[in-house]
């Protein structure tokens, strides 16, 4: 990973194979995820979409699957022209999720990703980052 990184982690009441279900089911993402729809296989080298609205308008984000362990890690790349940056390379970051099984049974899973312009916007993608893994905390508790 390259850059500044922001970092979010929870600890989810589920086993890792349920968390995992989670991040890779496209009506459980959306779900947490503002309403976003991820179209993907889940096979590495595979493209990667997320579809939604946001502030009214439609966007499309992309990327690349890069590692799918079930129950373990995923990790994909993602771009957005929401952030006003022309579709290249280095305006890809890579985000990477972590899941560990806790000692009360249930999973931990950190979230990572680079690419951050400054600490000041690491911590703005944390913030967001985070309240996006406590929105599929409650999704998979409340399930």
């Amino acid at each position: 990973m390259t850059g500044q990184i922001a970092r979010a982690q929870v600890e989810v009441d589920a086993d890792r194979p349920r968390v995992w279900e989670a991040l890779t089911d496209p009506d459980q993402v959306a779900r947490y995820m503002m309403g976003s729809r991820v179209e993907t296989d889940w096979a590495v080298g595979s493209p990667i979409t997320w579809s939604g609205e946001m502030d009214g308008k439609p966007y499309q984000d992309k990327g690349e699957v890069l590692r799918a362990d079930p129950g373990w890690v995923l990790e994909v790349t993602h771009y957005s022209p929401l952030m006003g940056q022309e579709d290249r390379p280095e305006n890809y970051h890579t985000v990477r999720y972590e899941l560990a099984s806790s000692d009360g049974g249930g999973t931990v899973v950190t979230l990572s990703q680079d690419g951050c312009a400054d600490e000041q916007q690491a911590q703005q993608f944390s913030q967001s980052w985070q309240g996006m893994l406590d929105g599929m905390k409650q999704v998979v508790e409340s399930s």
